[in-house]
């Protein structure tokens, strides 16, 4: 039987960036053998030509997005970059809660939530800091493309690198339970967070109401792997999300493109982003 081809990895290549909209360079189709591995014992299959036989015989969404979610980087941890944390702790949530006085309501999003460690991470942050909070109506979303890392993200349960990865260590006793060799999000910090699987560029919004706002949104180190247009599109829909003086926040080396939508802000060492009105 002969390896994977050339027209195999193409052929893969579309498939993940017709499900996900990520766009993979061929330079780096040698992945493609390591992290679809689950994918084929899942399968009962072996090697990836195989798979891409398999695929091209008989359609099949469900093993499609298998092989997309399996595409997906992941990486994350908690507190992520502390100087846009520490800017959310001293500026932007407390001008937040000022504005929010009367409707007593702060809704956040973490786009490609990845494994919980983002949200978690602003949880904690609200619970530590702003105990003026209380009573107020707090929600944390989180969405990601995979399956499988929203149910560990639903899970609240952490090993201990993962623990070890920027986590405060009064954040742990006060925040976790220790079970065995693992750590789990306590109920108090879960209850802020809802996790749920969706595509950032998939057909129907993310978020589809037209009453629909978010006072700060988290995409960081997600658009590197989208095409101009669908990065485009994206932030469209984001913009229709966020009032007059919600905050968006990109990972440090990514820009929104359009600047006719978006104020660029520079405080704390760290850059976020204001949506400006559409003329």
């Amino acid at each position: 039987m002969e390896p994977a081809t050339t027209p195999d990895y193409s052929y893969l290549r579309q498939l993940v960036f017709d499900r996900s909209q990520n766009v993979l360079d061929p330079s780096r189709d040698y992945l493609f053998e390591s992290r679809l591995s689950k994918v084929l014992r899942n399968q009962g299959l072996s090697r990836v030509d195989e798979l891409v036989r398999k695929l091209r015989s008989q359609p099949n969404p469900a093993l499609e997005n298998f092989v997309a979610e399996a595409m997906t980087i992941n990486e994350t941890s908690f507190f992520r970059d502390p100087r846009l944390f520490e800017l959310l702790r001293k500026e932007l949530i407390p001008a937040l809660i000022a504005a929010r006085q009367h409707a007593r309501t702060l809704r956040f999003w973490s786009a490609a939530s990845s494994t919980g460690q983002e949200a978690y991470s602003l949880a904690m942050l609200l619970l530590d800091s702003f105990p003026m909070l209380v009573g107020w109506n707090l929600s944390i979303e989180g969405t990601d493309l995979s399956a499988e890392v929203v149910a560990r993200a639903q899970a609240g349960r952490y090993h201990r690198i993962e623990i070890n990865r920027g986590l405060p260590a009064r954040f742990v006793v006060r925040y976790f339970d220790h079970v065995g060799e693992d750590w789990i999000v306590k109920p108090e910090v879960r209850r802020l967070c809802n996790f749920r699987q969706a595509n950032l560029c998939g057909a129907r919004p993310v978020f589809q109401r037209a009453s629909d706002r978010i006072d700060v949104i988290l995409l960081r180190n997600v658009m590197l792997y989208f095409g101009q247009d669908t990065r485009s599109t994206l932030l469209a829909g984001i913009h229709r999300l966020l009032p007059p003086d919600g905050i968006l926040v990109l990972g440090s080396s990514e820009q929104p493109g359009d600047l006719s939508l978006w104020a660029p802000v520079l405080a704390g060492g760290a850059c976020f982003f204001r949506p400006r009105q559409a003329t």
